[in-house]
């Protein structure tokens, strides 16, 4: 077993590609998990806005994690109906496409792209603060563990959805077990307490009151606290990934997902109240998470909060799978339209989309280390494209429904159309609440993007119609041989062998030697014993021999340039450039060689045109006969 099948795995076969499909129970930690471990850090960005008002903010989390639970159900039951409507994968960006208009998806495809870039980045940030809360000594390696998070969720989807799914369970389970065990055993010791709990162990004094409440600071608030709501449309882009039947699982899992997403909000933001847990300064000393002080206060300092406190890091950190599971399949469906380049479609050795996968995991690592890994400093980029997304897609399904007039259709649209408006507000609110804190940052990636794709399908597009050809092949002009050209430097098995190649294709074969260098006098000598002698015993014509002087030492420019002029001197004829090189047995031999061969090769590609052709004669260091 080499190291890629150890760090990835064995290929799998197309084939066997049923077996890589999962069921609810592997869908909820792969594709509600972003959604999920939301309650882990959306509550929280919420309560961080409420620091200036001191205790008196912890009254308003009731109201404002009630209506972005409103908003939730209303979101869920809009998902429902579009993963019912399109089984293939009704992501925003299908949805949009197909019944919004091309523009509309594109604007929905880079809403999506960003909010998966920030939903990676935004998980792994908040995972590492949940460490960072429980091991202070940490907050210098913030970045340093971020990064290295990064890397194993990438090799762990790189193994494929089946194995992140495996992976992801025990965590998503024990997060989500210990979290109800939390909320139930604070709500009964508020009932034993008559309303007015202790705390197990002490909390951060309140910060004092600097400033007054406002509906501006509400909105704000409300903004950062719909981020519980990224994710959710993730089971809908992914329902392919599911096992039949496909439908019936995917809305199970989203079911299952939008619940327990619904039950923890209610729970923390009731217990975080009654205790009257205040939110402390994210990046500062003393710092620790919202769920930290909740589950101190609930059972103190023991074996129980530490073992929350690291479900809470590993879920926190691994939501970002759900990024990984969408991300590559979004990339995918845009790719098929050409508005990105087509390696984007191609499935890698264990049936997953390899390229979006390392792409994104390079785009969440640049954000991380641009950010300093702080959740805070993420979360006002976070909310714009997951809601923009939302919007475009019930939108779409709105001009589905009346489309497609079947029975209870009109109820459908009213359903689609409500979360449809819903969030349309909501990205208004968040916009104007977070513009300022960073939200333009998205406001300008969104555009950019959208240029991009326009820029991949033009130029597919003048590819295809340059490419496209209605002319019969020129047999009467393939009577003239094409000129062989082989470049060399010294007498080899290398150049023996390339020589012999050079001939079987032509007649006429130019080889090319660039002095001064150590071996031109005696190439010379080489060349008449080797190469000419034999060719003339043999009653054939020898090839040439053409020195090129080069006195400022350069290699490949003097043979590019003949190559050129040749092809200029022949316009009826092709260009065949033998290259010989040497192929190394070890990969780190690779290093230990010049690669002028490539180099030539590249060159030609870019100066050449479509009479010359470039044949690499490859010599095998480990195979010889």
């Amino acid at each position: 077993m080499n190291i890629l099948d150890l760090v990835v795995g064995e290929p799998v076969k197309t084939t066997d590609e049923r077996a890589e499909q999962i069921g609810p129970t592997q869908g909820v930690p792969i594709f509600g998990l972003d959604a999920l471990s939301s309650v882990a850090y959306g509550p929280e960005a919420a309560l961080s806005l409420l620091i200036p008002i001191g205790l008196l903010g912890v009254r308003y989390i009731i109201p404002i994690s009630a209506a972005i639970i409103t908003l939730l159900v209303i979101v869920y039951f809009s998902y429902r109906q579009t993963i019912a409507a399109y089984p293939s994968g009704g992501g925003s960006y299908t949805v949009a496409r197909f019944n919004l208009g091309a523009p509309a998806g594109l604007l929905a495809a880079a809403a999506l792209l960003a909010d998966y870039i920030l939903t990676a980045a935004v998980g792994i940030s908040a995972g590492v603060g949940a460490l960072v809360s429980a091991v202070p000594s940490l907050l210098p390696h913030t970045v340093s563990l971020c990064v290295g998070v990064l890397m194993v969720i990438t090799i762990l989807n790189l193994r494929g959805v089946r194995d992140a799914g495996l992976a992801f369970s025990v965590p998503t389970y024990v997060f989500v077990g210990t979290l109800l065990i939390t909320i139930v055993a604070g709500v009964l010791r508020v009932l034993l307490s008559s309303g007015h709990p202790t705390p197990a162990a002490p909390l951060p004094p309140p910060p004092r009151m600097t400033e007054a409440v406002s509906y501006w600071l509400l909105l704000k608030v409300f903004a950062s606290g719909c981020t519980a709501l990224t994710g959710v449309e993730a089971v809908s882009n992914g329902v392919q990934a599911f096992r039949e039947p496909a439908v019936k699982n995917a809305q199970r899992t989203l079911t299952v997902t939008i619940f327990l997403l619904a039950v923890l909000l209610a729970g923390i933001s009731y217990l975080v109240k009654t205790y009257g847990i205040a939110a402390t300064d994210a990046g500062q000393p003393g710092y620790q998470s919202l769920l930290s002080m909740l589950i101190a206060a609930v059972f103190g300092k023991g074996v129980f909060y530490y073992l929350t406190i690291a479900s809470i890091l590993f879920v926190l950190s691994l939501s970002a799978n759900t990024a990984f599971a969408d991300f590559p399949r979004l990339c995918r469906a845009i790719a098929q339209n050409n508005y990105l380049p087509h390696a984007f479609g191609y499935r890698g050795r264990r049936l997953v989309y390899t390229y979006g996968i390392v792409v994104l995991a390079v785009l969440c690592g640049g954000l991380l280390i641009l950010f300093g890994g702080v959740t805070d400093r993420l979360i006002p980029l976070y909310a714009i494209g997951a809601f923009l997304a939302f919007t475009l897609s019930q939108s779409g399904m709105v001009m589905h429904w009346r489309k497609n007039r079947g029975r209870h259709w009109l109820k459908s649209a009213l359903v689609n159309g409500l979360g449809a408006l819903v969030t349309g507000i909501t990205v208004v609110v968040v916009l104007a609440a977070k513009f300022v804190e960073g939200a333009w940052i998205t406001l300008v990636f969104i555009p950019l993007t959208i240029v991009f794709f326009t820029a991949v399908r033009r130029h597919y597009h003048s590819v295809k119609i340059l490419t496209t050809c209605k002319v019969p092949v020129h047999a009467e002009s393939l009577s003239q041989p094409p000129i062989a050209v082989i470049p060399i430097d010294h007498w080899s098995n290398i150049t023996r062998q390339g020589i012999e190649f050079a001939a079987r294709l032509s007649p006429e074969v130019i080889a090319l030697h660039v002095e001064p260098t150590e071996h031109s006098e005696l190439l010379q000598e080489d060349w008449e014993r080797y190469v000419e002698q034999p060719f003339r015993t043999a009653g054939k014509e020898p090839p040439k021999l053409r020195v090129l002087p080069s006195p400022y030492r350069f290699i490949i420019i003097p043979i590019i340039q003949f190559i050129l002029d040749l092809s200029e001197k022949h316009p009826d004829r092709s260009i065949i450039v033998v290259i010989p090189e040497l192929v190394e047995d070890k990969w780190y031999e690779y290093f230990l060689h010049n690669q002028r061969a490539r180099l030539l090769e590249w060159m030609l590609l870019v100066r050449g045109n479509e009479r010359i052709f470039a044949v690499s004669a490859p010599w095998y260091v480990g195979k010889r006969t």
